[in-house]
């Protein structure tokens, strides 16, 4: 099978068709996947360290990146954590659509107050993530790219679709919201066709993206515990929930712990613990990390 060597936009990479707007270079290994989404390659540092916590929990689940916008040198990096690569188009939304949700216009109408998004932030991209329900799996599991696994999390693969976290950061009001940094999802042509036919409607306006409209879509998800979708903020915003000894995934929404941000002081347990396992280090001892102050 031959590979394409260098991925320009407008080009076409070579590999299998899995469907509309996905082109896998290699076939699936197992029936159930963890999936991650690179659209850019500000992302690389995240989503390498993401495979490397993987790989340390044991899982024999195949671990699938969707990725766009990627040279080869970038995927090469990828490949070498052995990541399955799957080229995923945007979704086939109309102008209007893609207008409302580019990245100015949205901020602009519904502005990050809590927090910094990075610059290399692309909201459009975000619905890349419903190509999920494209791939050749039974059963799959997404984690974002500023995301660690901490410990085995296989289990959610026997989670019913759809099951996510609570968006918990900053007050009790956010259990009554999800967070679409890890979910479970069936994969199925049907859905996705249906998720395409309802999320571009006239006058659509999806707040935050893929997390807006996946709340909508799933009005009756199934809420995982916090641990499997630890946000950062809740070190510093709400200590009394945090739990070295449960936590299963840590999830850096807003600043990313591999550049230089403003939060960095209030953070730099967490960093410390993304830095040893995106440098190749193994597992440190979760039981003696620093605790937030109270």
């Amino acid at each position: 099978m031959g590979f394409s060597p260098l991925i320009h936009p407008g080009s076409t990479p070579q590999g299998k068709a899995l469907a509309a707007g996905l082109i896998a270079e290699q076939p699936a290994r197992a029936d159930h996947a963890f999936v991650t989404l690179v659209s850019n390659a500000a992302y690389l540092p995240g989503a390498e360290a993401l495979l490397r916590s993987l790989r340390l929990t044991g899982s024999g689940a195949d671990l699938v990146v969707l990725h766009r916008g990627l040279e080869q040198p970038h995927l090469a990096r990828l490949r070498a954590l052995g990541a399955r690569l799957v080229h995923a188009d945007l979704l086939p939304t109309s102008a209007g659509f893609d207008q409302t949700h580019a990245r100015d216009a949205l901020h602009r109408r519904a502005a990050f107050t809590k927090g910094g998004k990075p610059d290399f932030h692309t909201p459009l991209d975000n619905f890349i993530k419903l190509r999920l329900w494209q791939l050749d799996y039974d059963r799959c599991v997404f984690v974002d790219a500023d995301a660690i696994v901490l410990r085995p999390v296989d289990k959610l693969f026997d989670m019913p679709e759809f099951c996510a976290a609570p968006n918990v950061y900053d007050g009790l009001d956010g259990f009554l919201r999800m967070n679409s940094g890890v979910f479970t999802a069936r994969p199925d042509a049907a859905t996705y066709a249906d998720m395409l036919s309802r999320l571009d409607r006239p006058g659509v306006f999806w707040r935050r993206t893929d997390q807006t409209f996946l709340q909508d879509y799933f009005p009756d998800w199934h809420g995982l515990s916090v641990h499997h979708n630890m946000l950062q903020y809740v070190w510093f915003m709400m200590p009394e929930l945090w739990s070295w000894d449960d936590i299963r995934i840590l999830h850096f929404q807003y600043e990313k712990p591999w550049q230089d941000h403003d939060k960095a002081h209030l953070l730099r347990p967490l960093i410390d613990l993304w830095r040893a396992i995106a440098a190749g280090q193994p597992m440190p001892d979760l039981a003696a990390q620093t605790r937030p102050a109270a």
